[in-house]
């Protein structure tokens, strides 16, 4: 992995795409990633005070399909020299959540004000990341195609607990035909690290969505005639943990709102 975040430039010493995302949330971009730096793997955030750090840890080791981690900081460090030279996660996304007692208590576009000297950054994987193989295999992604966030619920699944953490876990929504379903099944299944093959297909009311039309995350999608909703385990389910735990303290993405990396989507997948 670290070769990849070596690459800074292109051959032509123009910045790379991911390096361009970056910059761009530097100075100011406030919108969804998905289909932005195409070819170069997205992450989740969650940031805990080393206290918590172990038992985070513990729990992604327990529940790998919604919490794969990808990235980790060492303690007060913003880096993560692994996804990016010049990557810093308290400036590098479009939109943060600082949580207080289990709830948002604000929505910044930077956290420099919130670092603290005890912080550990976990960098979880996105589902944004094998979107790319979906799209070359000529499968439509509806919420790229509308310019919206990846529609996310939370569900009757529940995660493996540790410690303080414990909770549903939380989904990603894609629509698809279902020859189309079957197709997106085969290529997410080599892609573990971004959460693999769906968790689950056809019923919402299954897993426990009660209301499809009002995803908990993200923006509603249509579903259309023909088609069905495909659910994948998704990487917004520590935030639905953090809040079932009313940790005093957290920081993460705001959803659909993604660190993008310089690693490339094709070093994830398995043969």
């Amino acid at each position: 992995m670290t070769g990849a975040a070596r690459m800074e430039t292109t051959g032509q010493n123009t910045p790379l795409p991911s390096v361009a995302a970056r910059h761009a949330c530097r100075s100011g971009m406030v919108a969804t990633t998905a289909g932005v730096a195409n070819g170069f793997v997205q992450g989740n955030l969650a940031i805990l005070p080393e206290n918590l750090a172990a038992s985070f840890h513990r729990f992604c080791q327990l529940n790998p399909k919604p919490c794969p981690i990808i990235g980790m900081s060492d303690v007060g460090d913003p880096r993560i020299l692994a996804l990016g030279i010049d990557l810093d996660i308290r400036t590098d996304l479009p939109r943060y959540r600082v949580w207080r007692d289990g709830e948002v208590a604000e929505e910044p576009t930077e956290i420099m004000a919130h670092w603290r000297d005890d912080l550990v950054a976990f960098v979880i994987g996105c589902s944004y990341s094998f979107e790319e193989a979906l799209l070359a295999d000529g499968l439509p992604i509806r919420h790229i195609e509308r310019k919206l966030r990846v529609p996310m619920y939370r569900t009757n699944i529940a995660c493996s607990p540790t410690g303080p953490f414990a909770g549903p876990m939380v989904v990603s929504m894609r629509p698809f035909k279902p020859a189309d379903a079957i197709r997106a099944v085969q290529i997410t299944s080599r892609f573990p690290s971004v959460h693999g093959a769906p968790v689950h297909l056809g019923h919402p009311h299954s897993i426990g969505i009660a209301d499809f039309d009002k995803p908990d995350y993200g923006d509603p999608v249509p579903v259309g005639s023909g088609e069905i909703p495909v659910f994948w385990a998704c990487g917004v389910t520590p935030q639905s943990v953090i809040a079932a735990a009313r940790l005093p303290f957290a920081i993460t993405h705001s959803p659909g709102m993604m660190l993008v990396t310089d690693l490339l989507n094709k070093q994830l997948a398995v043969l």
